[in-house]
């Protein structure tokens, strides 16, 4: 296990630490809705969506996607605190994990990103909290995760472990120069195998355990 003992703890958020898939396909579903496109399902929204809005909303509504961009935040805005619950064994283990610095980034846009934070009571974890539009770019560029380490007084190296649920999650680890540890057995994104992590927990009660142990 490559540097089994880390210095700094990065995580993702939806799936990885929360599930806020409702509230999500619900705000997807108002834009699909409004151009007339079949509307998906919240496992559609879990097994398909990865990149950010602004990179996913062009390809998938053209010259209007803006105006989708702006139905989906409205309807988005109005109900995502109802739906957001954290993940089984979560806050046991931001609990294990706090003595390390700890992060959030994630493909969740910054303002309601940081809102959910505050609405769980998680703001004491968390020296940094990035979103999509924080930095120059949304993972699975390292721009965010580099933007993160700045804020905690950190830099990239293999110290580091971001952690999440999928394939994109690892690939942005790898490209920020930083251990790669996937969450779970991402069935919903082809496998380990293709995740290709550094480190693997099969689940959060597995990290929470090893951060006890280091602890």
């Amino acid at each position: 296990m490559p540097n089994s003992r880390p210095a700094v703890l990065l995580y993702d958020w939806d799936n990885t630490l929360v599930d806020a898939w409702v509230g999500i396909a619900a705000a997807l579903n108002a834009a699909l809705g409004a151009f007339g496109q079949p509307l998906w399902t919240v496992e559609d929204a879990r097994n398909r969506i990865r990149v950010s809005l602004r990179e996913s909303f062009p390809v998938m509504f053209g010259p209007q996607w803006e105006r989708a961009r702006d139905i989906f935040h409205d309807a988005f805005s109005r109900q995502h605190l109802e739906h957001v619950t954290p993940m089984h064994g979560v806050p046991e283990a931001l609990e294990a994990g706090t003595g390390w610095p700890q992060g959030v980034v994630s493909n969740k846009a910054g303002l309601y990103l940081r809102t959910e934070v505050t609405h769980l009571g998680w703001g004491r974890y968390f020296g940094s909290v990035i979103g999509a539009g924080d930095a120059a770019a949304d993972k699975p560029d390292p721009a965010p995760i580099h933007l993160a380490l700045a804020q905690l007084g950190r830099s990239a190296d293999a110290s580091v472990w971001y952690m999440g649920d999928t394939a994109l999650d690892m690939q942005a680890a790898r490209a920020a120069g930083v251990t790669a540890v996937l969450i779970g057995n991402a069935e919903h994104d082809g496998g380990v195998e293709r995740a290709a992590p550094h480190i693997h927990f099969t689940s959060i009660y597995h990290l929470r355990a090893r951060l006890r142990d280091l602890a």
